[in-house]
């Protein structure tokens, strides 16, 4: 009975962490979205620079704005940053949204890109690695993203996110090509409120952050080293 009750409290512990995981993530992200209201009504400003040309993608109901954590820092390190607008809040479907992206890439001519993306953005950013017949993207760095799907994505009838759901069929279909997996660097932490499966992808470099949360990844210091280093061509520590 003693090891039953040690298991019970230390259960009861595991619970009240995770708990205050998820409020300091949602504080986060509030903060972050509070922040969109000040950012620059046009993207166009972190568009030019003489480093390596990167393609941000946000994750479902995130525009470009709330990536402004990765892509400022990025901006102001020299790199040419470029956001897809016409993906809105990225609710339209895997493919749609890998569409747009090549678009844009080809559009502007753009080489040797690095995608920087998070949570579902990651997922559009593997589906444009592999419709990228020229090879105009070098390689992609994700957070957060539910390469397995999510057991919680079904709790909420949204179609939008459907697809998200584990076990949905364009996800295992994306799923079961690897050509592009040794490109990617796909960053976690200790724990996603959003993704209790985990964002391991087989084949690409895995990257465990000491942070949990599914958004304060983003502006955490060593998730944005591991950016650095993807993007500028260094190779960054795996777990």
């Amino acid at each position: 009975m003693w090891h039953e009750g040690e298991a019970v409290t230390k259960m009861d512990g595991v619970r009240r962490q995770r708990i205050a995981w998820w409020a300091l993530d949602y504080l986060w992200a509030g903060g972050v979205w509070i922040s969109t209201l000040f950012a620059p009504r046009s993207p166009d400003r972190y568009a030019t620079g003489a480093g390596r040309t990167v393609v941000a993608i946000p994750g479902v109901y995130e525009d470009w704005r709330f990536l402004r954590p990765l892509i400022v820092p990025l901006s102001r390190r020299g790199h040419a940053v470029h956001v897809v607008t016409a993906l809105g809040h990225t609710r339209a479907p895997i493919a749609d949204g890998a569409r747009l992206v090549g678009q844009l890439i080809a559009e502007r001519d753009l080489r040797d890109v690095v995608v920087v993306a998070h949570s579902k953005g990651g997922l559009i950013g593997k589906l444009a690695m592999l419709a990228d017949e020229e090879g105009r993207i070098s390689s992609m760095v994700t957070v957060c993203t539910p390469f397995h799907g999510s057991s919680l994505a079904p709790l909420l009838p949204l179609p939008s996110l459907r697809p998200l759901a584990a076990g949905h069929a364009s996800l295992a279909a994306l799923g079961e090509v690897a050509d592009v997996n040794a490109r990617i660097t796909s960053v976690f932490g200790l724990f996603d409120e959003h993704v209790p499966e985990g964002s391991t992808l087989a084949g690409a470099r895995n990257v465990r952050v000491p942070v949990a949360g599914h958004f304060r990844l983003l502006g955490h210091p060593t998730c944005r080293q591991v950016v650095f280093d993807v993007v500028e061509g260094r190779t960054p520590a795996a777990t």
